[in-house]
């Protein structure tokens, strides 16, 4: 029998940048084979894992502290492992960094609470049956237009919009206009294994 696995806990190792907790988190997701989707919809073909939290009807992806001995990348698997009890690969460049309130401070003005939170895209390989929080935090597939009605944070819909973009891009203008600029793509960055 393997060892179980186990959450990280306390923040002895958390990184901070201008008294922002910096955190990492991912969506994790994966192409439906669904036959149904005949149209060939990337859209609709596209689920992402969401998070519950105890108490509470809305949903979350997976996140957690960044620490001094991860890159944001490993912190980001880390927390889908933990969180969510999938692994996967990461491909590509974060989706994006997002200021935000941590939960229990969402009413106050000052800078305690204050996260900026680093999020990837997760493709994922495996689902487990058992995982650290599993107790703490139930997960669901959902549709790729269902998760932006269940998300719970603002910030986090707008991760999902960057993620929908990456893998969705927009068509190919014949001509650019004169209120648009044409930018080549980014060079493919190296993929990171979960």
């Amino acid at each position: 029998m393997s060892s179980p696995l186990l959450a990280r806990q306390g923040r002895h190792l958390q990184r901070y940048e201008n008294q922002l907790r910096l955190v990492a988190g991912c969506i994790p997701y994966k192409l439906n084979g669904n036959s149904s989707n005949q149209s060939g919809d990337l859209m609709n073909s596209v689920e992402v894992l969401m998070i519950g939290s105890p108490g509470r009807q809305d949903l979350i992806f997976p996140k957690g502290g960044w620490e001094k001995d991860e890159t944001a990348c490993e912190a980001a698997c880390r927390e889908a492992l933990e969180e969510a009890g999938v692994r996967g690969i990461i491909k590509g460049v974060e989706l994006g960094h997002w200021v935000f309130r941590s939960k229990s401070r969402q009413g106050t003005c000052s800078l305690e609470g204050a996260c900026k939170g680093y999020m990837f895209a997760l493709e994922v390989t495996e689902e487990l049956d058992y995982w650290p929080e599993q107790s703490i935090h139930g997960r669901k597939w959902v549709a790729l237009p269902q998760a932006f009605q269940l998300c719970r944070y603002e910030w986090m819909r707008e991760a999902l919009c960057s993620f929908r973009n990456r893998l969705l891009p927009l068509p190919e203008l014949p001509e650019p206009s004169n209120f648009c600029m044409v930018m080549p793509a980014p060079a493919e960055p190296a993929i990171a294994l979960c």
